[in-house]
C-alpha cells in the first residue's frame, strides 16, 4: 500500500502484511537529502512509530544511487542553521526509532545520505557502492557523521573517512565494519534478513531490544549533536574557507583556500 503522492520525494508503503515499513528515496539520480526529503522522512517515521505489528523498516532509493548527499545550497551561511536542525532532528528520530532500520545502498551514498544511513541499523550494499563523507572537500565537516561513525567503526577509521573525505567501496566498507552485508542484490539480501530474523519476532520484544542495545548512543547523541552543531555554526561558518568552499562548489570552480 503506497501512502505518498507522485510529487513526494519519498515513497512510503507497508510490506509483508504490515510487518515491514518501506521507505524509498524517490528523486533520482541524486536523491538529494534536502529540506523536502528530510521532512518526508521525518513524517514517515513519526506516523509509523507506534504502528501495531510493525517489526522493521527498509530504507532504499530509486535509481542507480542511494544519495549524493545533502543540498549544498542549504549549507550556505544564511540557511545552514535550519538545515542542520532539521537533519539532526531526523537523525535522533531514527536512532530512537523502536524497531530495526535496514538500509540498502547502491551506487553513491555520500555526505548527508551516508549520515541518514548511519542513523539506521545494518547496511546492505553492493560491492561497488561508494560510501563517504566528502564535506572536507568543500571546506566544511560532517556533524552527524562525526558523532555516528565512531559507533560504527573504530576511531582511526572514522577519522580517516571524516578527515580525508575519500569514498570507499562497499567491499572496503564491509571489511571496516561500516557495512554489514555485501551482495549483488542488496535489497533481496535485506528482505531475506527481515524475513528470517525479524518477521518471526515479537514487535514488543524488538522495541525493548533496540532500546537496550542503543542506550549509550541514545543518551549521548543529543548532547554530541548540539556540540558539533554549535562548532559548525559558531566557528566553522565564520571562517573564510567554509564559505569559499561552498561558493566554489556552487560556481563549479576550484576553491581558493586562505587556511583561515
Amino acid at each position: 500500500m503506497t501512502e505518498t503522492n507522485t510529487t513526494s520525494p519519498l515513497k512510503v508503503w507497508l510490506d509483508r502484511d504490515g510487518a515491514l515499513l518501506r521507505l524509498r528515496l524517490d528523486r533520482p539520480k541524486a536523491n538529494i537529502v534536502d529540506a523536502a526529503m528530510i521532512a518526508c522522512l521525518q513524517a514517515a517515521f513519526d506516523a509509523h512509530r507506534a504502528s501495531p505489528g510493525l517489526r522493521g523498516v527498509l530504507l532504499d532509493a530509486e535509481g542507480t544511487h542511494f544519495s549524493f548527499g545533502a543540498s549544498v545550497e542549504e549549507h550556505v551561511a544564511e540557511r545552514c542553521a535550519a538545515m542542520l536542525a532539521a537533519l539532526h532532528a531526523l537523525i535522533i528520530t531514527m536512532v530512537e526509532f523502536p524497531l530495526p532500520i535496514l538500509t540498502v545502498v547502491r551506487g553513491q551514498c555520500l555526505g548527508g545520505g551516508l549520515e541518514v544511513a548511519l542513523a539506521g541499523g545494518p547496511i546492505f550494499a553492493t560491492p561497488e557502492a561508494k560510501l563517504g563523507q566528502p564535506e572536507m572537500s568543500l571546506g566544511v565537516f560532517a556533524p552527524a557523521a562525526s558523532c555516528l561513525l565512531p559507533y560504527r567503526v573504530n576511531q582511526p577509521d572514522a577519522e580517516d573517512l571524516l578527515f580525508s573525505g575519500r569514498s570507499i567501496s562497499g567491499a572496503e566498507a564491509k571489511a571496516m565494519g561500516l557495512v554489514q552485508t555485501v551482495a549483488d542484490d542488496p535489497e533481496s539480501a535485506a528482505l531475506q534478513y527481515f524475513d528470517q530474523h525479524l518477521a518471526p519476532k515479537s514487535a514488543a520484544a524488538l522495541a525493548c531490544a533496540v532500546a537496550a542495545a542503543r542506550g549509550p548512543l541514545i543518551r549521548s547523541l543529543r548532547a554530541r549533536l548540539q556540540e558539533v552543531e554549535t562548532l559548525y555554526l559558531e566557528r566553522l561558518m565564520k571562517t573564510h574557507d567554509a564559505n569559499e568552499g561552498l561558493a566554489a562548489f556552487l560556481a563549479r570552480r576550484t576553491p581558493n583556500w586562505k587556511h583561515a
